[in-house]
């Protein structure tokens, strides 16, 4: 067991570093709203591989994989919500970023940011297909329970997900603190953020 859990777990450290949609995003929030948004996000974005990680065990995936138009439905999903959370961004004062940051995180604040993380995380079925390829090479006993053995890999690959993601909030964070000082610097976040969303809804289609 231990023997496929360390490969599987630098194999899983090496794609989440990778430049992919879900460490973008955190990045560009993390800049505009804090670290604490930044992780609230992350958050958000590793709670869905439990749905990528069920779809994978159940054997959904499979269907989702063989169902062309089913797969880019949510593709298409997927890529129209970061689209509207652009609009969303466009349609807002740049000042509201600032106050982002130096206000407390409220409740409501929270809860939104988690969903938002969440949604784009199942809204991306290249996560489930990618899951479907990687995750069957590390079970370490096909003779044995296949599900629990899903579900540990999924666990492994959110715990070290969620440590690389809060560790990009914290040092994009440190870095805004240190570059964005004027409003005009709030204004060039928002233009970023706006071009972020737009790229990685992008990235989900193609």
């Amino acid at each position: 067991m231990i023997e496929q859990l360390i490969p599987f777990l630098i194999a899983s450290i090496l794609l989440t570093l990778s430049p992919g949609p879900d460490i973008i995003y955190v990045l560009s929030q993390s800049l505009v709203g804090g670290y604490k948004k930044g992780m609230i996000i992350a958050l958000g974005l590793v709670s869905g591989i439990i749905i990528h990680t069920s779809l994978v065990a159940f054997g959904v995936s499979l269907i989702i994989k063989n169902s062309e138009p089913l797969f880019w439905s949510i593709k298409i999903a997927g890529a129209l919500y970061l689209l509207y959370l652009a609009y969303k961004v466009y349609s807002s004062p740049p000042q509201s970023f600032h106050q982002e940051k130096v206000t407390e995180t409220t409740k409501n604040s929270f809860f939104s940011d988690f969903k938002t993380g969440f949604i784009m995380n199942i809204l991306n079925p290249k996560v489930t297909i990618f899951f479907l390829a990687f995750f069957p090479g590390f079970l370490w006993d096909t003779e044995k329970d296949l599900m629990m053995q899903f579900y540990v890999l999924g666990g492994l690959f959110m715990l070290q997900a969620f440590v690389i993601f809060s560790l990009v909030a914290i040092l994009s964070d440190q870095l805004s603190k240190q570059l964005f000082k004027t409003s005009r610097s709030y204004v060039f976040l928002k233009w970023f953020q706006i071009f972020t969303f737009i790229a990685i809804a992008i990235l989900i289609l193609v």
